[in-house]
């Protein structure tokens, strides 16, 4: 288990690493796949005929990427999206209206919470690779979510003694989750000075510590990713999400705490870096 679980891990990183490089398209169809598929994934979890509702969401959630891969920025076209938002719902509240009663509230509700919750929260790996020197800040997502919870595993193995949340994580320990923290801000800090030689700027002490807050506060938001993940799989008592991924269950279960992660470190990164 654990050999499948570490090559299927390597190459997950290599074709991250491969998309993330080349940017542009390849990381748009990247964050979209991906989007596609924990959208999947998460609209099966409730075992009802949600087909219809689930393909609006899909629909919406290609849309939603074909806009970003138009070059239609948050920041510029920001009423395209909350058009686009409005208007599912709208289709939403259509099914719930004229198929009644089919269909519960909290069916309809389940598309809307997960267009939010995977497509738009995870297409912001695509935003922070958009940024200018975006290919070196994306980094920055990844030492936040899998840097945290690898320092956090091995501070937790070593130290843990008192239980964080043991109703969703029984593992997860409080000295986990501060040696995390604290382990994604030293690789953030760690990463400045690489950073400086990947695009040539001056590795200033302002640099450094606006490094070290991004991945320390973008690991404290991704045990909360996690956290939520497994909330979602306890209140419908599941283990994993898919089987997409040898060893890791599916897309949800491998980009749970990105999922959070990836809004944070762009709205700190463009806040306080650029």
């Amino acid at each position: 288990m654990f050999k499948t679980r570490l090559l299927s891990g390597i190459v997950l990183v290599a074709l991250m690493v491969v998309t993330l490089y080349f940017g542009g398209f390849v990381t748009l169809g990247m964050a979209a796949f991906i989007s596609i598929v924990g959208i999947y994934e998460l609209m099966r979890i409730p075992n009802n005929n949600l087909k219809a509702l689930h393909a609006v969401v899909q629909i919406f959630t290609v849309i939603y990427y074909v806009l970003l891969g138009a070059g239609y920025t948050f920041e510029s076209y920001g009423y395209y999206y909350l058009l686009l938002l409005t208007l599912l719902l709208m289709v939403l509240m259509c099914f719930y209206v004229f198929a009644y009663p089919k269909y519960q509230l909290a069916d309809v509700m389940l598309p809307m919470f997960a267009f939010i919750y995977v497509t738009v929260m995870l297409s912001y790996i695509f935003q922070v690779r958009f940024l200018p020197n975006g290919g070196a800040f994306v980094v920055l997502v990844f030492l936040s979510a899998w840097g945290n919870d690898t320092c956090a595993y091995c501070v937790g193995v070593l130290f843990g003694k008192h239980k964080m949340s043991p109703k969703l994580s029984p593992k997860k320990s409080v000295e986990g989750f501060i040696g995390g923290i604290l382990g994604a801000a030293l690789l953030g800090i760690g990463y400045a000075f690489l950073y400086g030689k990947i695009t040539g700027e001056e590795v200033t002490t302002t640099l450094v510590v606006a490094f070290a807050a991004i991945c320390g506060v973008g690991g404290m938001i991704s045990v909360v990713g996690d956290l939520a993940a497994s909330a979602i799989k306890r209140q419908y008592g599941i283990k994993d999400y898919g089987k997409l991924i040898p060893g890791h269950g599916g897309i949800l279960d491998r980009f749970d705490s990105m999922i959070m992660t990836a809004p944070i470190v762009y709205y700190l990164v463009t806040l306080f870096v650029q």
